[in-house]
């Protein structure tokens, strides 16, 4: 696979709980990451003192952050008013050349800054809030 530009990787919003999806407004960098939580259950009887863990029993989640600047359009005004009221709507993360990430995600955090010489930038992070899917890019 050849290197992919860093600007195709895109965080978008379901604006309406219809399925329409729009990019959020000014962002530069976005990343998504996953975790998964460990079981263990290791004992007396296990094999050498070694660890053992139980597969499939741990809390999946998935993270995702972004920045860029501040432009107050539609998607910003989307995102505020889920943060507010504490919505859990569809977000989609589009991985260029991988494939579509989409699921249920809360805001957990908006920041805003700017300096006086400079622009207004914020700042997101969301959480996920239920099972994730994944569409491979064709």
């Amino acid at each position: 696979m050849a290197a992919q530009s860093g600007k195709d990787l895109l965080v978008k919003v379901d604006m309406t709980g219809d399925g329409l999806f729009e990019s959020a407004a000014g962002l530069r960098a976005t990343r998504i990451s996953f975790n998964a939580e460990s079981v263990d259950v290791t004992s007396l009887e296990s094999a050498g003192g070694w660890r053992e863990l139980l597969a499939g029993a741990g809390v999946k989640t998935a993270s995702i952050s972004g920045s860029g600047i501040f432009r107050d359009a539609e998607t910003d005004e989307r995102m505020r008013q889920v943060f507010f009221d504490g919505e859990t709507p569809k977000f989609q993360v589009i991985i260029p050349s991988f494939g579509t990430i989409e699921g249920a995600f809360q805001i957990t955090s908006i920041e805003y800054a700017g300096t006086f010489d400079g622009e207004a930038t914020y700042e997101m992070s969301l959480t996920s809030a239920g099972q994730i899917s994944f569409v491979a890019a064709l």
